[in-house]
């Protein structure tokens, strides 16, 4: 786990300065060791001061700040024949070599051709940058889980992790890595190829005891494949469906789970969480928060996830504090079970598209959905939790589920333009796992509305003679007070 920077100069100066401020501004993605690369050179480093000594000098560099999560995990950029390499990420199941080892395996003697099959082949959450003499290659996972942003200014192409590390090296117009693509990067900017971009696949009819039980098999494994190597892992438990399934799912794969809930004094859903925690014979670490706290750590949410976005502020301050308890105990893996509404019909949003358009109608949403998942909440998400050293990992996000729910229809996931559960197939498979009724029959509550942060931000924003998105966006402002000026 860590952070990737690339730039590219334009103008043929050396990029080696501006790769270094790029990392200085992602530190807290990893703190262990920082790294820098040339085409052909590396020099790995304690401190940035080290690197800087070293003099390195191109036009193409990459760069990469480390964190020490597992023990096969080591310090980068590395060398390969006639390449340097960055991967952040992690594919799923776990290579047999560390995955930046197997990445340059893979592209010898030709990494222009061959990198595409990093993108096509492996299943995960990863970004990586390859250095050549004159340009550079980046790409992405098909769904975007791994965060990874663009841009280009007069003088420079950058690919970071972070919005924030383009911005320090003077580029604004930063935009979202498309996902499953792959790109080469020279001094003329950026040329696009999609190689494996997650679409619309043909709809499969099936009975819902048929395709729950498949669809259990394959979130087994996929939950499996994420926990694996691990000996301990916490879940952002609400209690709800999505999080029970993941937790339950974890479970039986072998993991010692470990629930952990947040959320504002004398919400019921908070206690909730704490009483179906019980009912599948999780420990959970319940912590409550006040109004003042939600103010308190705004700021930072907001420098975390580099929007002014009200919904997503109202997400990520708790899962925030999730992560940050999770870290504090120990904990260095945090599941979640984000992806579930957008394919299996969880929002309230899919029944009245239902209503005014039809069935296609909510198809289509649904995947529409999916398909921006990488900037509605993945890189919000990651960008959270990587602030505390805490790896998130996304069952539902596995290639092979999403082709599969995808392609299921839409009867099985919502009975009717009325059905106030939805999220049908799901249920069906809580239920196969023995999850009790309260919890796969509990109709969905959003995580900001469960946990009061929503009503927070109103009611601080209210207090300031302001809307909660001019409250927000003055936080914002503060935040980055460069940004959209």
């Amino acid at each position: 786990m860590g952070a990737l920077a690339t730039a590219i100069s334009k103008d043929g100066k050396t990029a080696v300065p501006k790769v270094i401020t790029m990392l200085r501004e992602l530190k807290h993605r990893g703190i262990d060791a920082h790294g820098v690369a040339t085409p052909d050179s590396i020099f790995v480093a304690k401190s940035f001061e080290e690197i800087m000594a070293e003099k390195l000098n191109s036009s193409v560099a990459l760069g990469h700040n480390f964190f020490k999560f597992l023990l096969r995990d080591h310090p980068q950029p590395v060398q390969g024949e006639g390449f340097t390499l960055v991967f952040e990420g992690r594919w799923f199941p776990p290579p047999a070599l560390p995955e930046v080892e197997e990445i340059a395996k893979k592209l010898r003697f030709d990494p222009l051709k061959k990198a595409k099959h990093v993108i096509d082949e492996f299943d995960g959450s990863f970004a990586f940058a390859v250095a050549l003499p004159h340009k550079a290659i980046a790409g992405r996972d098909a769904l975007g889980v791994c965060p990874l942003y663009y841009g280009e200014n007069e003088t420079t192409c950058g690919v970071a992790s972070e919005r924030k590390a383009l911005w320090a090296i003077g580029i604004n117009n930063v935009r979202s890595f498309p996902p499953g693509n792959l790109a080469v990067v020279s001094a003329q900017g950026f040329s696009f190829k999609p190689i494996k971009p997650t679409i619309q696949p043909p709809l499969r009819p099936m009975e819902r005891e048929a395709a729950a039980k498949h669809l259990k098999g394959l979130l087994l494994k996929t939950t499996n494949d994420r926990v694996y190597d691990l000996e301990k892992v916490a879940v952002a438990f609400s209690g709800g469906l999505d999080s029970s399934v993941i937790a339950m799912l974890a479970k039986i794969c072998g993991a010692s789970v470990y629930s952990v809930s947040v959320g504002l004094e004398d919400q019921p859903e908070v206690r909730f969480a704490e009483e179906a925690a019980d009912a599948l014979g999780l420990p959970i670490h319940l912590k409550t928060y006040t109004l003042d706290d939600v103010e308190t750590v705004l700021s930072q949410v907001l420098w975390l996830i580099e929007e002014p976005n009200l919904l997503k502020a109202g997400v990520a301050v708790p899962l925030y504090w999730a992560a940050e308890v999770a870290s504090r105990m120990g904990y260095r893996v945090l599941l979640t079970g984000q992806g579930g509404d957008e394919l299996f019909g969880g929002y309230r949003k899919y029944l009245q598209a239902y209503r005014q358009y039809g069935v296609a109608a909510v198809q289509k949403a649904m995947c529409h959905d999916v398909i921006s998942s990488h900037e509605v909440n993945f890189q919000r998400d990651n960008q959270v939790c990587s602030f505390h050293g805490v790896e998130l990992r996304l069952p539902f996000t596995d290639r092979k589920v999403v082709e599969f729910s995808l392609g299921l229809p839409v009867s099985l996931k919502i009975e009717s333009p009325k059905d106030r559960l939805r999220k049908r197939v799901l249920r069906k498979v809580a239920q196969m796992l023995g999850l009790p009724s309260p919890i796969f029959n509990r109709p969905k509550k959003a995580i900001q509305y469960a946990t009061g942060v929503d009503g927070a931000l109103r009611r601080l924003a209210r207090g300031k003679g302001l809307t909660s998105r001019e409250y927000i966006e003055k936080v914002f402002k503060e935040v980055y007070p460069r940004i959209g000026a």
